[in-house]
């Protein structure tokens, strides 16, 4: 089982508590980029730099990807595909994305999406609340306990 990153837009608090993760779990952590990134040194992290281009990190993860493994999105259509090649998707602010609950979700982007273009709502998500960061965690914890092997 690996985690997989949508790194580019992933908030740095979340990284941090990813990198703390990967290596108190031994549990492979991938960062997937257009850009350049900064990471600590150790054998649980890795990074993978993809050209630029409109959705080349999320094609790298989506053909990657394995059965059960884990992807960190705020992109709801790639946490779509993730949940379609039989993985799970967690969103930085602590919602996991399944096969029961992924639809919801998309229909609710895809309403959003029409009020935005009929400027009825504008602007983007609030940034990240320490709630939102701690129930990021707690979901990543259960999730790694529930999915790693017992020690």
């Amino acid at each position: 089982m690996r985690v997989w990153v949508d790194a580019d837009a992933c908030p740095n608090a979340i990284k941090e508590i990813l990198f703390r993760a990967a290596m108190r779990t031994k549990t492979v952590v991938t960062l997937v980029s257009n850009n350049f990134l900064s990471t600590p040194v150790s054998p649980f992290i890795q990074k993978m730099q993809v050209p630029m281009g409109f959705d080349v990190a999320d094609k790298k993860i989506v053909d990657s990807l394995e059965k059960n493994d884990l992807v960190i999105t705020a992109d709801i259509i790639l946490a779509d595909l993730v949940v379609d090649k039989g993985g799970t998707a967690l969103n930085p602010r602590g919602k996991l994305y399944t096969p029961k609950n992924m639809k919801q979700h998309l229909s609710l982007r895809n309403f959003n999406t029409e009020l935005r273009n009929a400027g009825v709502m504008t602007g983007g998500s609030a940034g990240l609340s320490k709630k939102e960061i701690r129930l990021f965690a707690d979901s990543l914890d259960a999730f790694l306990a529930h999915h790693l092997p017992s020690a």
